[in-house]
């Protein structure tokens, strides 16, 4: 069942890889209706659709550069006027700087829209290097698995399927995972600053369990939205 809001809210979710980013937008989109804005997934769709800034954005990839701040906000905007955005967004992947945020600031100006709040998922780093760099999914079935924290009934099978092929993906390995979660903090430092300066940051702990997580950001969109 989806939750009644009274106002529409942005969200921005901060995060590194593995904080489970994806998963919690997912349950935020069901719980209250509303949208997952991911910076790649409304690239690709303006440019499928071919709209003026989908066409600076195609041109600019085609060139072998890099899509413009000015290109990504134009895009954006141009999502944020659509009608199943009325309930509120949750912002995947943008911004990543301080100079973007004041830059969507304007945006969300200019539309009569402001941050909500960007929640900064939490985590304990040397523990998320265990939990990533442990994954492992069944090869035939897609089943995960864990080396600490979820191996299968018996070993080397798959409790879905009965398949013996697993995989990991190769760059789920402490080294590579070390050096995202450094990269990740050096590149928010400062938008934990910014947001915190403007009252909007809100700190949650992700390394619980999903449904404890899911309800403290649960009930920051209920205060948010009020």
């Amino acid at each position: 069942m989806t939750d009644t809001m009274t106002k529409s809210a942005v969200l921005i979710l901060l995060g590194p890889p593995g904080a489970g980013k994806g998963t919690q937008a997912r349950m935020l989109e069901e719980k209250f209706g509303l949208v997952q804005l991911s910076t790649g997934d409304l690239l690709r769709a303006a440019v499928a659709a071919g709209t003026e800034a989908g066409k600076a954005a195609k041109a600019a990839m085609d060139s072998g550069g890099l899509v413009s701040d000015e290109i990504v906000l134009a895009i954006i905007k141009d999502r944020l006027g659509e009608p199943d955005t009325k309930k509120g967004v949750i912002l995947d992947g943008f911004p990543r700087t301080a100079v973007q945020a004041a830059a969507l600031d304007e945006l969300l100006a200019d539309q009569g829209m402001s941050i909500g709040a960007a929640i900064s998922l939490e985590v304990d780093d040397a523990a998320m290097v265990e939990r990533v760099s442990g994954r492992y999914t069944c090869g035939n079935c897609g089943e995960g698995y864990h080396d600490s924290f979820k191996q299968p009934a018996v070993a080397g099978i798959c409790d879905k399927c009965g398949s013996s092929d697993f995989k990991r993906r190769a760059d789920d390995n402490a080294e590579t995972v070390g050096a995202r979660l450094e990269a990740y903090h050096a590149q928010t430092a400062p938008l934990i600053s910014y947001y915190d300066g403007q009252g909007a940051l809100k700190r949650v702990d992700a390394m619980g369990e999903i449904d404890r997580i899911a309800a403290d950001l649960a009930a920051i969109v209920t205060e948010v939205a009020a």
